[in-house]
């Protein structure tokens, strides 16, 4: 069974979803629309744009999702997914994928998405960290002991866990993960605590755009990152997608899943190559490949 992953935040870089929009008569009509929706030419930051201007949320998100999502529909006659999953953000396009959000939907949650995370992280300094070289159990436990907010966010690979949280609280798990053994307690370069209770604001606003949204059948299961499960039910993929926010990605336990549920190989769909690294680290013998564009 063919299993497809779309990339989350942290994946962007300059001049991506060009050759989509040279190459690919749909796809330039596609990032053209885009522009329209958003209300200024994003693709001009992808593709010419200072590094800079494609790190703010408002422009990383959906230029993830355009990079995905469109790069998915043009090659929609080629991909017969049995199944997806999307990191994060990448959850949207996992869901144009397979059929349940239309584009113009997806662009405009994400949109919102993300507009909605800049103000929850503007309300509170937070932030967050990588955590390698620990089991789950130990980061969990020294987070549950700190006196301020801080929680694991993502479990991205057996070893390797994103803790979210306040400023202090991120700068105090560090210190106390180190001292329990940790070989690396990184503080990200990101703009706020995603994944935490400090995101509430967001899911609060989300919730309302997802709940009007018209969610179709999917083609195929989705597997969330809020329980790292399968499922075909619109309406528990509105609500999981709604939970997200503040839940931590279960990433690691999803492509487990996935491959117990007969995932043979496994697709990324989009830019960079994080996600295919972190199937090989859960499970080495497993085939991972890049969607590549087919020249019109």
């Amino acid at each position: 069974m063919k299993a497809y992953l779309f990339p989350g935040q942290g994946s962007q870089f300059v001049g991506m979803g060009k050759e989509l929009y040279d190459d690919s008569a749909k796809g330039k009509e596609l990032f053209e629309q885009a522009n329209d929706i958003l209300g200024f030419r994003i693709t001009d930051i992808m593709f010419d744009g200072a590094e800079k201007d494609l790190m703010h949320t408002n422009v990383t998100q959906p230029a993830i999702f355009l990079h995905s999502a469109i790069l998915a529909l043009v090659s929609e006659n080629d991909i017969k997914p049995d199944m997806v999953a999307g990191h994060s953000l990448g959850e949207f396009s996992s869901l144009v994928a397979n059929k349940t959000l239309n584009f113009e939907d997806a662009l405009t949650l994400v949109a919102k998405r993300a507009d909605a995370m800049q103000k929850a992280c503007e309300l509170e300094p937070s932030t967050m960290a990588a955590i390698i070289g620990l089991e789950d159990e130990v980061v969990e436990e020294v987070c549950a002991s700190i006196d301020e907010i801080i929680v694991p966010a993502n479990y991205n690979c057996p070893g390797q866990i994103v803790v979210s949280g306040s400023v202090r609280g991120v700068e105090t798990a560090c210190e106390k993960l180190t001292e329990a053994g940790a070989k690396m307690a990184l503080v990200l370069k990101v703009g706020g605590a995603f994944h935490s209770p400090l995101m509430e604001p967001a899911r609060i606003e989300l919730e309302e755009a997802i709940s009007s949204t018209n969610f179709n059948e999917p083609t195929c299961p989705v597997y969330q990152n809020v329980n790292a499960l399968g499922t075909s039910d619109p309406e528990v993929i509105k609500q999981n997608l709604i939970s997200q926010l503040t839940s931590p990605v279960k990433w690691a336990q999803t492509i487990s899943n996935m491959i117990n549920d007969g995932a043979t190989s496994f697709t990324e769909v989009g830019p960079g190559n994080v996600l295919r690294g972190l199937v090989k680290k859960v499970d080495r013998n497993i085939a991972s490949t890049a969607l590549e564009l087919k020249k019109n």
